[in-house]
């Protein structure tokens, strides 16, 4: 019979089977650590934009307001210099930009009149779909960062949410992993309006102004780290 089933096995008179939990209990922690990490979005820190044509002159839309958050899986890039292989990548990712919060703006900085604003907004039905989304199903990390300061280069697949209107789009997108529990984050991507059922304003200011079809759109966000609330002290005796 065989009397040490269930001991632990010894090296050299040494149980090692604690030890080889303790390793497979790190390991697990450092996994869960990584995967179970949430970044949301820094107030202050983005800027979200859309560029257009018309028959007059080209029109741009601009906002600071970018919400959602980035769950990283532990083969995503959280910190400057990780080791990342190129190939799929998990993470889940979901951003919003409030509708209204894009305002539209002359090439100088000078904002438009609010009508330009509310046809756009108008077009948008953002009364019922007050946000644009964008939900990443799928990172391919196609470049890895020569440098710690320089950028991982995926390609990105996921759900654009326009008007109440979902599509599969495209986009490449940068991020650089920065010190202090941050990423940032930019992308750019090409759309058209007529895809999320979005008729091009035709407003009239003097003369009737068309607008084109195709848009621009990009975004420049910073997520940072949310860390977990401090445990409530013990209460003394």
């Amino acid at each position: 019979m065989n009397t040490n089933l269930g001991r632990p096995f010894t090296f050299r008179g040494r149980a090692i089977l604690p030890l080889t939990f303790l390793l497979a209990a790190c390991a697990a922690s450092i996994a869960a650590d990584a995967a179970g990490s949430r970044f949301v979005a820094k107030p202050g820190a983005a800027k979200a934009r859309v560029e257009g044509t018309s028959t007059i002159h080209d029109w741009q839309m601009e906002g600071s307001l970018i919400g959602g958050y980035v769950e990283p899986g532990p083969d995503f890039p959280t910190k400057p210099g990780a080791e990342v292989k190129p190939g799929k990548v998990s993470a889940k990712v979901e951003a919003f930009i409030p509708v209204r919060s894009l305002k539209s703006y002359e090439k100088d900085g000078k904002p438009y009149s609010d009508k330009m604003n509310e046809v756009a907004w108008e077009k948008l039905l953002s009364d019922k779909n007050p946000r644009i989304i964008y939900r990443v199903s799928e990172l391919v990390l196609k470049e890895a960062p020569k440098s710690k300061d320089d950028a991982y280069v995926f390609d990105s697949t996921g759900e654009l949410v326009v008007a109440g209107v979902t599509n599969k789009i495209s986009m490449p997108v940068n991020v650089t992993p920065m010190e202090g529990g941050k990423l940032h984050i930019v992308g750019t991507t090409k759309v058209k309006m007529t895809d999320f059922k979005v008729d091009p304003p035709s407003p009239t200011m003097g003369v009737l102004i068309k607008t084109g079809d195709e848009v621009k759109l990009l975004f420049d966000w910073t997520v940072e780290q949310k860390t977990a609330p401090a445990p409530p002290s013990a209460s003394k005796p």
